[in-house]
């Protein structure tokens, strides 16, 4: 199974973790008996606390990792790797622990909102499962992980993601809808093959973006949105002529970048693939299925038949600045 890391937002090997054992994890529940757990966050603060600031590894070890959670301690081996690691994490990059506790007063109003994005999900997809969501605070290397085991979140990172979206609630919960598609798509529980193309894996990441988006209300990239504004037509037909490439780094996995230079732009483009996909399809149920299964293999029939083109919003675009644009008396045309 592999482990999927959300958003890719920083890269690490992890090492040998503490020897624990872990207990079985929870089967997938209905949506109306999904857990999200955020006690382990409650747990690591107070050890920080006691600590002031600087929590040995000595004490988070047996404060906070020796009885988090099944999700915690899964974490703990994939991305903490250690308590050392994890004390050493605070030392280096303290005001990063600090500003997540801002964020852990949000946590409450995140669950209640979650069970919201469950009850919908279901209602799109009756086949959807509903493993434990656990919020937990990392070192500050992921956002967090997903497997059909569950969703684990690291708090610290995406209390510090600012260019999501500012509310820190629905930052979290346009993430974990995001991510609680990926639990539902068979080709994200796998890894990819290895003639896998861009299209593919933005038709895969655009699928969570866009059924988020029906259950949570917004995507996960918010900031895309704006960032691409007045470059839709470049980047769709550049999009165009690498769709078949296996080389994903202009367009996945690559962080988000900045305002004049976008990064993760599959997520956008592919976003925009499945929305035209679904809204030219006459069984929407139907649809949802297709976007939850697509392959690596129907990537191309599945972008034939969305009826997306880039010279489509070329010829918007186009237009629109033509509309903009002085006359020679001054005024607009």
């Amino acid at each position: 199974m592999r482990l999927r890391v959300l958003l890719l937002l920083i890269l690490v090997q992890a090492g040998a973790a503490h020897a624990t054992s872990i207990p079985k994890p929870l089967p997938p529940a209905s949506a109306g008996q999904s857990v999200v757990r955020i006690d382990d966050v409650t747990r690591f603060y107070a050890v920080y606390d006691k600590a002031d600031g600087n929590p040995s590894a000595a004490a988070l070890q047996a404060g906070y990792l020796d009885v988090g959670s099944v999700g915690l301690q899964q974490f703990a081996q994939a991305r903490i790797s250690s308590a050392q690691k994890l004390a050493d994490a605070i030392a280096r990059k303290p005001q990063d622990f600090r500003d997540a506790r801002h964020c852990m007063s949000m946590l409450p109003a995140v669950r209640d909102r979650l069970g919201q994005v469950f009850t919908k999900l279901a209602q799109l997809d009756p086949q959807a499962e509903f493993p434990p969501v656990t919020i937990v605070i990392g070192r500050d290397n992921t956002g967090g992980t997903t497997t059909a085991a569950g969703v684990t979140i690291g708090l610290e990172v995406i209390c510090r993601s600012n260019w999501l979206s500012p509310d820190i609630v629905q930052r979290l919960v346009h993430l974990i809808a995001h991510e609680y598609v990926h639990v539902q798509q068979p080709a994200a529980r796998v890894d990819p093959p290895a003639d896998a193309t861009v299209l593919f894996a933005s038709l895969v990441e655009g699928g969570a973006e866009f059924i988020g988006e029906l259950t949570s209300g917004a995507v996960t990239n918010t900031h895309l949105k704006q960032w691409t504004r007045g470059q839709e037509c470049r980047i769709e037909r550049d999009f165009q002529a690498h769709a078949m490439d296996t080389d994903m780094s202009d367009w996945l996995y690559n962080g988000p970048g900045t305002p004049d230079k976008p990064g993760d732009l599959g997520y956008w483009v592919g976003y925009r693939i499945v929305r035209s996909y679904y809204a030219q399809a006459s069984d929407k149920s139907r649809a949802i299925q297709d976007i939850l299964n697509v392959s690596n293999v129907g990537a191309a029939d599945f972008l034939e038949h969305s009826g997306w083109q880039a010279n489509d919003d070329c010829g918007r675009a186009a237009k629109e600045q033509q509309a903009s644009a002085p006359n020679a008396d001054g005024g607009r045309i």
